[in-house]
Protein backbone atom coordinates (compact mmCIF):
# COMPACT_ATOMS: atom_id res chain seq x y z
CA UNK A 1 0.00 0.00 0.00
CA UNK A 2 1.57 3.66 -0.97
CA UNK A 3 2.09 5.83 1.40
CA UNK A 4 -0.84 9.12 1.23
CA UNK A 5 -0.48 11.04 4.25
CA UNK A 6 0.57 14.54 4.11
CA UNK A 7 3.46 15.49 6.64
CA UNK A 8 2.13 18.50 7.66
CA UNK A 9 3.00 20.74 10.97
CA UNK A 10 0.76 18.41 12.92
CA UNK A 11 2.56 15.28 12.11
CA UNK A 12 6.13 16.94 13.00
CA UNK A 13 4.75 17.47 16.19
CA UNK A 14 3.49 13.99 16.59
CA UNK A 15 7.23 12.89 15.75
CA UNK A 16 8.74 15.97 18.09
CA UNK A 17 6.54 14.63 20.78
CA UNK A 18 8.02 11.10 20.23
CA UNK A 19 11.11 11.89 20.21
CA UNK A 20 11.27 13.99 23.29
CA UNK A 21 9.62 11.82 25.51
CA UNK A 22 12.22 9.12 24.59
CA UNK A 23 14.83 11.10 25.79
CA UNK A 24 14.81 9.33 29.15
CA UNK A 25 18.76 9.43 29.77
CA UNK A 26 18.15 7.03 32.84
CA UNK A 27 16.76 4.40 30.25
CA UNK A 28 20.18 2.36 29.38
CA UNK A 29 21.23 2.85 33.37
CA UNK A 30 18.06 1.80 35.20
CA UNK A 31 18.86 -1.11 36.23
CA UNK A 32 22.31 -0.66 36.59
CA UNK A 33 20.99 2.24 38.93
CA UNK A 34 19.45 0.52 40.94
CA UNK A 35 21.98 -2.32 41.51
CA UNK A 36 24.36 0.75 42.40
CA UNK A 37 21.95 1.70 45.22
CA UNK A 38 22.04 -2.19 46.68
CA UNK A 39 18.87 -3.07 45.67
CA UNK A 40 18.60 -7.10 44.62
CA UNK A 41 17.08 -8.06 41.32
CA UNK A 42 13.97 -9.03 43.26
CA UNK A 43 13.34 -5.98 44.71
CA UNK A 44 13.93 -4.48 41.15
CA UNK A 45 11.33 -7.20 40.16
CA UNK A 46 8.45 -5.60 42.50
CA UNK A 47 9.66 -1.72 41.79
CA UNK A 48 8.61 -2.91 37.97
CA UNK A 49 5.59 -4.77 38.90
CA UNK A 50 4.39 -1.71 41.45
CA UNK A 51 5.00 0.60 38.55
CA UNK A 52 3.01 -1.59 35.81
CA UNK A 53 0.15 -2.72 39.02
CA UNK A 54 -0.27 1.15 39.47
CA UNK A 55 -0.33 1.99 35.82
CA UNK A 56 -2.93 -1.12 35.68
CA UNK A 57 -5.32 0.27 38.48
CA UNK A 58 -5.03 3.73 37.09
CA UNK A 59 -5.14 3.32 33.11
CA UNK A 60 -8.40 2.43 32.67
CA UNK A 61 -10.11 5.57 34.72
CA UNK A 62 -7.36 7.89 33.09
CA UNK A 63 -8.56 6.92 29.63
CA UNK A 64 -11.75 7.46 30.55
CA UNK A 65 -10.69 10.70 31.84
CA UNK A 66 -9.05 11.46 28.73
CA UNK A 67 -12.09 10.38 26.60
CA UNK A 68 -14.42 12.29 28.83
CA UNK A 69 -12.35 15.70 30.02
CA UNK A 70 -10.08 16.05 27.25
CA UNK A 71 -6.63 14.31 25.93
CA UNK A 72 -4.53 17.52 26.23
CA UNK A 73 -5.08 17.88 30.12
CA UNK A 74 -4.63 14.45 30.49
CA UNK A 75 -1.17 14.59 28.87
CA UNK A 76 0.09 17.68 30.11
CA UNK A 77 -0.88 15.79 33.47
CA UNK A 78 1.32 13.14 32.57
CA UNK A 79 4.16 15.09 32.62
CA UNK A 80 3.65 16.64 35.10
CA UNK A 81 3.98 13.68 37.17
CA UNK A 82 7.06 12.54 35.50
CA UNK A 83 9.38 15.43 36.20
CA UNK A 84 7.95 14.90 40.29
CA UNK A 85 8.93 11.35 39.78
CA UNK A 86 12.53 12.39 38.34
CA UNK A 87 13.33 14.68 41.10
CA UNK A 88 12.06 12.24 43.74
CA UNK A 89 14.85 9.86 41.61
CA UNK A 90 17.56 12.09 42.09
CA UNK A 91 17.31 12.16 45.78
CA UNK A 92 16.67 8.92 46.83
CA UNK A 93 18.78 6.72 48.32
CA UNK A 94 16.44 4.06 49.94
CA UNK A 95 13.89 1.27 48.42
CA UNK A 96 11.00 3.14 50.07
CA UNK A 97 11.43 5.90 47.92
CA UNK A 98 12.13 4.49 45.16
CA UNK A 99 8.85 2.84 45.64
CA UNK A 100 7.73 6.75 46.16
CA UNK A 101 9.22 7.80 42.92
CA UNK A 102 8.29 4.91 40.81
CA UNK A 103 4.17 5.82 42.09
CA UNK A 104 4.36 9.29 40.35
CA UNK A 105 6.10 7.57 37.11
CA UNK A 106 3.46 5.25 36.58
CA UNK A 107 0.82 7.76 37.45
CA UNK A 108 2.74 9.68 34.34
CA UNK A 109 2.40 6.82 32.83
CA UNK A 110 -1.15 5.46 33.07
CA UNK A 111 -2.13 9.62 32.24
CA UNK A 112 -0.03 8.90 29.05
CA UNK A 113 -0.39 5.37 27.57
CA UNK A 114 -3.51 5.89 25.08
CA UNK A 115 -4.20 8.81 25.28
CA UNK A 116 -1.79 10.17 22.63
CA UNK A 117 -2.34 6.91 20.11
CA UNK A 118 -6.09 8.16 20.10
CA UNK A 119 -5.20 11.62 19.52
CA UNK A 120 -3.02 10.40 16.28
CA UNK A 121 -5.90 8.07 14.86
CA UNK A 122 -8.56 10.85 15.89
CA UNK A 123 -6.19 12.71 13.61
CA UNK A 124 -5.63 10.52 10.52
CA UNK A 125 -9.84 9.63 10.90
CA UNK A 126 -10.47 13.71 10.55
CA UNK A 127 -8.24 13.93 7.29
CA UNK A 128 -9.38 10.45 6.07
CA UNK A 129 -6.06 8.40 6.23
CA UNK A 130 -7.62 6.04 8.54
CA UNK A 131 -6.06 2.91 5.93
CA UNK A 132 -2.49 4.49 6.88
CA UNK A 133 -2.70 3.85 10.46
CA UNK A 134 0.63 1.46 10.28
CA UNK A 135 2.32 3.52 8.35
CA UNK A 136 1.84 6.61 10.20
CA UNK A 137 2.28 5.63 13.59
CA UNK A 138 5.38 3.80 12.44
CA UNK A 139 6.88 6.96 11.18
CA UNK A 140 5.77 8.30 14.36
CA UNK A 141 7.62 5.15 16.69
CA UNK A 142 10.55 5.91 14.80
CA UNK A 143 10.72 9.10 16.05
CA UNK A 144 10.61 7.67 19.37
CA UNK A 145 12.85 5.57 18.61
CA UNK A 146 15.31 8.07 17.48
CA UNK A 147 15.51 10.19 20.14
CA UNK A 148 15.98 7.06 22.42
CA UNK A 149 19.31 6.26 20.33
CA UNK A 150 19.99 10.21 21.17
CA UNK A 151 19.43 9.50 24.68
CA UNK A 152 21.74 6.74 25.07
CA UNK A 153 24.74 9.01 23.53
CA UNK A 154 23.91 11.65 25.99
CA UNK A 155 23.32 9.41 28.69
CA UNK A 156 26.64 7.66 28.28
CA UNK A 157 28.46 10.97 28.04
CA UNK A 158 26.97 12.45 31.26
CA UNK A 159 27.73 9.10 33.12
CA UNK A 160 31.11 9.02 31.98
CA UNK A 161 31.71 12.60 33.30
CA UNK A 162 29.54 12.51 36.54
CA UNK A 163 30.96 8.82 37.46
CA UNK A 164 27.38 8.63 38.63
CA UNK A 165 23.98 7.59 37.69
CA UNK A 166 21.62 9.49 39.41
CA UNK A 167 22.15 12.97 37.40
CA UNK A 168 20.86 11.68 34.47
CA UNK A 169 16.94 11.38 36.44
CA UNK A 170 18.00 15.41 36.99
CA UNK A 171 19.13 16.06 33.01
CA UNK A 172 15.60 14.38 31.77
CA UNK A 173 13.08 16.66 33.32
CA UNK A 174 14.57 19.36 30.28
CA UNK A 175 12.99 17.49 27.56
CA UNK A 176 9.91 16.49 29.53
CA UNK A 177 9.75 20.42 29.57
CA UNK A 178 9.36 20.83 26.47
CA UNK A 179 6.83 18.05 25.79
CA UNK A 180 4.98 19.74 28.21
CA UNK A 181 4.91 23.19 26.53
CA UNK A 182 4.39 20.88 23.41
CA UNK A 183 0.92 19.54 24.54
CA UNK A 184 -0.44 22.69 24.62
CA UNK A 185 0.20 23.59 20.95
CA UNK A 186 -1.99 20.46 19.56
CA UNK A 187 -5.17 21.77 18.34
CA UNK A 188 -8.72 21.56 19.87
CA UNK A 189 -10.37 18.85 17.62
CA UNK A 190 -8.09 16.36 18.80
CA UNK A 191 -9.58 16.59 22.54
CA UNK A 192 -12.05 14.31 21.71
CA UNK A 193 -16.09 14.58 21.68
CA UNK A 194 -16.51 14.50 24.94
CA UNK A 195 -15.31 17.07 26.83
CA UNK A 196 -18.18 19.04 29.13
CA UNK A 197 -16.86 19.38 32.38
CA UNK A 198 -20.49 20.63 33.64
CA UNK A 199 -21.20 19.83 37.08
CA UNK A 200 -23.84 16.90 37.29
CA UNK A 201 -23.39 15.43 33.65
CA UNK A 202 -19.54 14.36 34.84
CA UNK A 203 -21.36 11.19 36.26
CA UNK A 204 -23.48 10.23 32.88
CA UNK A 205 -20.05 10.80 30.72
CA UNK A 206 -18.22 8.15 32.78
CA UNK A 207 -21.03 5.35 32.69
CA UNK A 208 -21.37 6.35 28.94
CA UNK A 209 -18.17 6.03 27.95
CA UNK A 210 -17.69 3.00 29.95
CA UNK A 211 -20.78 1.59 28.41
CA UNK A 212 -19.13 1.91 25.06
CA UNK A 213 -15.72 0.57 26.24
CA UNK A 214 -17.65 -2.51 27.15
CA UNK A 215 -19.53 -2.92 24.01
CA UNK A 216 -16.50 -2.40 22.03
CA UNK A 217 -14.87 -5.21 23.50
CA UNK A 218 -17.60 -7.90 23.06
CA UNK A 219 -15.87 -9.34 19.92
CA UNK A 220 -13.70 -12.14 21.30
CA UNK A 221 -11.31 -11.15 18.27
CA UNK A 222 -10.56 -7.73 19.82
CA UNK A 223 -9.56 -9.53 22.94
CA UNK A 224 -7.55 -11.73 21.15
CA UNK A 225 -5.87 -9.29 18.95
CA UNK A 226 -5.25 -7.39 22.30
CA UNK A 227 -3.94 -10.80 24.13
CA UNK A 228 -1.45 -11.42 21.21
CA UNK A 229 -0.17 -7.45 21.40
CA UNK A 230 0.23 -7.08 24.95
CA UNK A 231 1.89 -10.68 26.13
CA UNK A 232 4.71 -9.51 23.97
CA UNK A 233 5.03 -5.97 25.00
CA UNK A 234 4.62 -6.90 28.50
CA UNK A 235 7.73 -9.43 28.51
CA UNK A 236 9.95 -6.87 26.93
CA UNK A 237 9.00 -4.42 29.76
CA UNK A 238 9.96 -6.81 32.17
CA UNK A 239 13.39 -8.07 30.26
CA UNK A 240 14.09 -4.61 28.51
CA UNK A 241 16.09 -3.56 31.38
CA UNK A 242 18.35 -6.23 31.82
CA UNK A 243 20.39 -5.90 28.91
CA UNK A 244 22.59 -3.67 31.27
CA UNK A 245 24.43 -5.94 33.14
CA UNK A 246 24.52 -8.16 30.42
CA UNK A 247 25.97 -5.17 28.33
CA UNK A 248 27.96 -4.40 31.75
CA UNK A 249 29.43 -8.26 31.79
CA UNK A 250 30.60 -8.00 28.52
CA UNK A 251 32.56 -4.23 28.53
CA UNK A 252 34.61 -5.60 31.22
CA UNK A 253 35.31 -9.16 29.45
CA UNK A 254 37.04 -7.32 26.95
CA UNK A 255 40.63 -5.95 26.84
CA UNK A 256 39.64 -2.33 25.84
CA UNK A 257 40.21 1.03 27.70
CA UNK A 258 41.60 -0.61 30.58
CA UNK A 259 43.05 2.69 31.84
CA UNK A 260 39.49 4.24 32.63
CA UNK A 261 37.01 2.99 35.04
CA UNK A 262 34.56 0.21 35.44
CA UNK A 263 31.88 2.54 35.47
CA UNK A 264 33.42 4.60 32.43
CA UNK A 265 33.91 1.23 30.43
CA UNK A 266 30.28 0.07 31.04
CA UNK A 267 29.13 3.33 30.15
CA UNK A 268 31.04 3.96 26.74
CA UNK A 269 30.12 0.76 25.85
CA UNK A 270 26.37 0.65 26.94
CA UNK A 271 25.70 4.17 25.25
CA UNK A 272 27.39 2.68 22.13
CA UNK A 273 25.23 -0.53 22.41
CA UNK A 274 21.90 1.01 23.08
CA UNK A 275 22.16 4.20 20.50
CA UNK A 276 22.71 0.79 17.71
CA UNK A 277 19.67 -0.61 18.94
CA UNK A 278 17.44 2.44 19.12
CA UNK A 279 19.33 3.35 15.37
CA UNK A 280 17.55 -0.18 14.27
CA UNK A 281 14.85 -0.31 16.48
CA UNK A 282 14.02 3.37 14.55
CA UNK A 283 14.73 1.64 10.94
CA UNK A 284 12.17 -1.24 11.80
CA UNK A 285 8.96 0.94 13.40
CA UNK A 286 9.06 3.02 10.10
CA UNK A 287 9.23 -0.04 7.93
CA UNK A 288 6.75 -2.31 10.04
CA UNK A 289 3.26 -1.24 7.35
CA UNK A 290 5.80 -2.60 4.53
CA UNK A 291 6.50 -5.73 6.16
CA UNK A 292 2.92 -5.93 7.58
CA UNK A 293 1.94 -6.05 3.78
CA UNK A 294 3.84 -9.26 2.97
CA UNK A 295 1.03 -11.46 5.25
CA UNK A 296 -2.17 -12.20 3.83
CA UNK A 297 -3.06 -11.76 7.79
CA UNK A 298 -2.04 -9.31 10.55
CA UNK A 299 -2.31 -11.73 12.98
CA UNK A 300 0.20 -14.33 11.34
CA UNK A 301 2.43 -11.43 11.30
CA UNK A 302 2.05 -11.33 14.77
CA UNK A 303 1.96 -14.61 15.63
CA UNK A 304 5.29 -15.02 13.59
CA UNK A 305 6.94 -12.23 14.92
CA UNK A 306 6.31 -13.05 18.97
CA UNK A 307 8.03 -16.54 18.45
CA UNK A 308 10.76 -14.94 16.91
CA UNK A 309 11.82 -12.65 19.66
CA UNK A 310 10.98 -15.04 22.42
CA UNK A 311 13.14 -17.31 20.97
CA UNK A 312 16.07 -14.95 20.46
CA UNK A 313 15.55 -13.90 24.41
CA UNK A 314 15.93 -17.77 25.59
CA UNK A 315 18.56 -18.11 23.29
CA UNK A 316 20.64 -14.93 24.76
CA UNK A 317 19.77 -16.25 28.41
CA UNK A 318 21.69 -19.84 27.19
CA UNK A 319 24.69 -17.59 25.68
CA UNK A 320 25.04 -15.36 29.40
CA UNK A 321 24.44 -18.87 30.85
CA UNK A 322 27.26 -19.86 29.28
CA UNK A 323 29.57 -16.86 29.39
CA UNK A 324 29.87 -16.05 25.72
CA UNK A 325 28.67 -12.57 25.93
CA UNK A 326 28.82 -11.29 22.83
CA UNK A 327 26.17 -13.33 21.24
CA UNK A 328 24.26 -13.09 24.19
CA UNK A 329 24.12 -8.87 23.27
CA UNK A 330 23.35 -10.03 19.88
CA UNK A 331 20.04 -12.02 20.55
CA UNK A 332 19.03 -9.60 23.20
CA UNK A 333 19.04 -6.50 20.49
CA UNK A 334 16.72 -8.85 18.84
CA UNK A 335 14.21 -8.63 21.24
CA UNK A 336 14.22 -4.97 20.97
CA UNK A 337 13.87 -5.02 17.12
CA UNK A 338 11.03 -7.25 17.30
CA UNK A 339 9.04 -5.24 19.73
CA UNK A 340 9.00 -2.16 17.55
CA UNK A 341 8.97 -4.10 14.50
CA UNK A 342 5.66 -5.75 15.77
CA UNK A 343 4.12 -2.95 17.87
CA UNK A 344 2.57 -0.44 15.00
CA UNK A 345 1.11 -3.60 13.46
CA UNK A 346 -0.46 -4.82 16.93
CA UNK A 347 -1.88 -1.40 17.57
CA UNK A 348 -3.48 -0.99 14.43
CA UNK A 349 -5.18 -4.24 14.66
CA UNK A 350 -6.45 -3.47 17.61
CA UNK A 351 -7.71 0.59 16.44
CA UNK A 352 -9.31 -1.11 13.44
CA UNK A 353 -11.64 -2.44 15.37
CA UNK A 354 -12.67 0.17 17.85
CA UNK A 355 -15.38 2.74 18.16
CA UNK A 356 -12.88 5.83 17.50
CA UNK A 357 -14.86 7.88 20.57
CA UNK A 358 -13.50 5.31 23.33
CA UNK A 359 -10.28 4.96 21.37
CA UNK A 360 -8.12 6.72 24.72
CA UNK A 361 -10.41 4.37 26.91
CA UNK A 362 -9.57 1.03 24.14
CA UNK A 363 -6.46 1.45 23.47
CA UNK A 364 -5.51 2.37 27.43
CA UNK A 365 -7.07 -1.40 28.11
CA UNK A 366 -4.22 -2.74 25.46
CA UNK A 367 -1.56 -0.75 27.72
CA UNK A 368 -2.96 -2.23 30.96
CA UNK A 369 -2.58 -5.46 29.76
CA UNK A 370 0.79 -4.88 28.92
CA UNK A 371 1.21 -3.82 32.17
CA UNK A 372 -0.61 -6.65 33.81
CA UNK A 373 2.06 -8.99 31.75
CA UNK A 374 4.62 -6.53 32.53
CA UNK A 375 4.07 -6.99 36.60
CA UNK A 376 3.41 -11.12 36.52
CA UNK A 377 6.65 -11.33 34.48
CA UNK A 378 9.40 -9.11 36.35
CA UNK A 379 9.05 -10.75 39.73
CA UNK A 380 9.38 -14.08 38.41
CA UNK A 381 12.64 -13.38 36.29
CA UNK A 382 14.05 -11.27 39.33
CA UNK A 383 13.52 -13.98 41.56
CA UNK A 384 15.47 -16.65 39.07
CA UNK A 385 18.07 -13.78 38.60
CA UNK A 386 18.75 -13.04 42.82
CA UNK A 387 18.94 -17.44 42.46
CA UNK A 388 20.59 -18.70 39.31
CA UNK A 389 21.55 -15.73 37.17
CA UNK A 390 19.95 -13.55 34.81
CA UNK A 391 20.61 -15.80 32.07
CA UNK A 392 18.69 -18.48 33.57
CA UNK A 393 15.67 -15.84 34.36
CA UNK A 394 15.77 -15.32 30.46
CA UNK A 395 15.35 -18.53 29.22
CA UNK A 396 12.65 -19.62 31.77
CA UNK A 397 10.02 -16.63 31.22
CA UNK A 398 10.99 -16.59 27.16
CA UNK A 399 10.42 -20.63 27.31
CA UNK A 400 7.16 -20.57 29.30
CA UNK A 401 5.64 -18.20 27.11
CA UNK A 402 6.97 -20.56 24.24
CA UNK A 403 5.10 -23.15 25.31
CA UNK A 404 2.11 -20.86 26.50
CA UNK A 405 1.19 -19.51 22.86
CA UNK A 406 -1.51 -21.65 21.32
CA UNK A 407 -3.12 -19.72 24.32
CA UNK A 408 -2.62 -15.91 23.00
CA UNK A 409 -1.77 -16.08 19.52
CA UNK A 410 -3.45 -13.92 17.26
CA UNK A 411 -6.33 -16.11 15.10
CA UNK A 412 -4.71 -16.36 11.42
CA UNK A 413 -8.36 -16.90 9.88
CA UNK A 414 -9.81 -14.64 7.64
CA UNK A 415 -12.12 -11.92 8.77
CA UNK A 416 -15.37 -12.66 8.43
CA UNK A 417 -17.57 -10.26 6.60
Amino acid sequence: MAITFKKDVQYYKFCAYGFFKNLRFFEPFLLLFFLDKGLSFLQIGTLIAIREITINIFEIPTGILADSLGRRRSMISAFVFYIVSFIIFFFSDTYWMFIVAILFYAYGDAFRTGTHKAMIFEYLKINGWENQKVHYYGHTRSWSQTGSAVSAVLAAIIVFRTGNYSTVFLISIIPYLIDLVLMTTYPKVLEGERRSLERGKILSTFKQTIGDFIFSFRNPGILRAILTQSVYSGYYKAVKDYLQPVIKTFALSIPLFLYLENEQRSALMVGLIYSIIYILTAFMARHSGRFAERFLNAGRALNITMLVGLLLGGFSGWFFFRNIYFPAVIFYSGVYLVENLRKPIGIALVADRLDRDVLATALSAESQAETLFAALFAPLIGFVADRWGVGQGLMIVSGLLIVLMPLYSANVRPKKK
